[in-house]
């Protein structure tokens, strides 16, 4: 369910109302005493940004010494709520020339009151793009003297981006050379038992993009995931060659994806924001393809010496390799001395963070490096406690390899001129919370 707001009120740091809006007649104007005696006065604001009160629910957040409220009557989308808090604080810095404090709002009233109109329509969230509101609220808000002058572009045919379904593209771009830049973006998260079990393994994936396209061009785009594959084998009655298939989990689109063309045919179908954007995240929870396998050996040699003996081996091509790898080998506090032996990379003892850090620049696939350390300890008089071993720590970037093996299996764009384009597409992953325990 949206927001479904009755009334949103902006309130400074002493509960003084500044600006309020009533968009239903289901609550009282003297909703904003019941705020500021129950939650203002109680010093509550930091617990929870939701409250109930009787039988209306706020929703408040604290924007430099503003706060933002909303009230409402039924059960609402919180979500939704913060998020239209969010973008409305947005768009009213664009106006205000990237101020929003009280200050602001004292010299803004009439503006204000004329954008809280029109975002939202008896307590539904509409519209709030800056770039279509500046076509037909041409008023400039009062400045700070520190802010900088405006640089929006005007933008032509407000009315097709107001009512239609590409707002968040403006009409006219012309470039020289037509360029699309594509980033498959990955993070692996690894939680692995001293045996070598997996305890934990997923990846949060995003698909980025950079669009430099002339027109209103419709884009296509189509991964090797299961369901979109076999979507398009019944489309066209036949087996798709389509080798390794993969399962996304939790996937979101950016606005701009035909969600009602995704439902039916499975196909990512979009026209594009100008500039760079995020397109859509997932997640991936089966088949991961781990980069580095670790192979830890700790042995502790009475109370004032320890071993450490690691191996790392890359699992990716034998062509490929990561950049900036880092591997974080957890030893006790009464670490007085080490001593190192590493076939790649370099190795230091850090005493900040208790560990033996080993780096390594360029890290080839298909490669075993090894690490060998000698510890002393520090012997003492207390009673030993048993050291419980963190886990080892990993950090690492790896072009053009995806742990999850999402792959992009075209991208096509069509625009009525028919130029031609440039698609650029590229790989990444990195480490997230990649932990070994030994």
């Amino acid at each position: 369910m949206p927001v479904a707001a009755s009334a949103i009120y902006f309130l400074n740091l002493r509960g003084d109302v500044l600006i309020n809006r009533l968009y239903r007649d289901d609550v009282g104007g003297n909703m904003v005493d019941a705020f500021r005696l129950h939650i203002m006065q109680t010093k509550e604001l930091g617990t929870c940004p939701v409250r109930q009160i009787g039988g209306c629910s706020f929703f408040y957040m604290r924007i430099s010494n503003v706060y933002i409220v909303i009230v409402v009557s039924s059960n609402a989308n919180v979500a939704c709520a913060f998020k239209f808090v969010v973008e409305a604080v947005a768009l009213f810095k664009s106006y205000f020339g990237g101020a929003f404090d009280e200050d602001a709002i004292r010299n803004n009233f009439v503006l204000i009151y004329e954008l809280l109109d029109e975002i939202m329509d008896f307590g539904y969230p509409q519209n709030l793009s800056p770039e279509i509101l500046k076509l037909y609220i041409t008023q400039e808000g009062v400045r700070s003297p520190f802010s900088s002058k405006p640089t929006d572009i005007p933008v032509p045919n407000a009315t097709l981006q107001v009512t239609g379904a590409v707002g968040w593209r403006r009409e006219g771009l012309v470039y020289k050379k037509n360029e699309v830049f594509l980033d498959i973006v990955e993070s692996v998260n690894l939680l692995m038992s001293s045996k070598g079990n997996g305890l934990r393994c997923d990846v949060t994936g995003k698909i980025l993009m950079k669009c430099f396209l002339s027109g209103m061009p419709d884009l296509k785009l189509g991964l090797n995931d299961k369901i979109g594959l076999e979507k398009e084998s019944q489309l066209k009655s036949r087996a798709t060659k389509s080798g390794k298939t993969i399962e996304l989990d939790d996937v979101t689109f950016h606005q701009c994806v035909n969600l009602t063309r995704f439902n039916s045919e499975k196909t990512v179908s979009f026209v594009p924001p100008d500039g760079e954007f995020e397109l859509m995240k997932y997640r991936i929870t089966e088949g991961v393809n781990l980069p580095f396998r670790v192979l830890p050996t700790i042995k502790e040699l009475g109370r004032t010496r320890m071993e450490v003996n690691v191996k790392v081996k890359s699992v990716y091509g034998a062509k490929m390799f990561a950049l900036g790898v880092v591997i974080k080998i957890p030893v006790p506090k009464q670490t007085a001395k080490t001593s190192f032996q590493v076939t790649s990379g370099r190795a230091k003892y850090n005493a900040a963070i208790d560990c033996i850090v080993w780096k390594i620049r360029k890290f080839p696939g298909q490669t075993e490096p090894t690490m060998s350390a000698e510890v002393e300890l520090i012997s003492t008089m207390a009673e030993k406690k048993s050291w419980t071993r963190p886990p080892i720590q990993m950090e690492f970037q790896v072009p053009m390899f995806t742990a999850s093996g999402l792959r992009v299996r075209f991208l096509k764009v069509w625009e009525k001129s028919g130029y031609n384009t440039v698609d650029w597409v590229r790989y990444i992953t990195k480490a997230g919370s990649y932990e070994i325990r030994c």
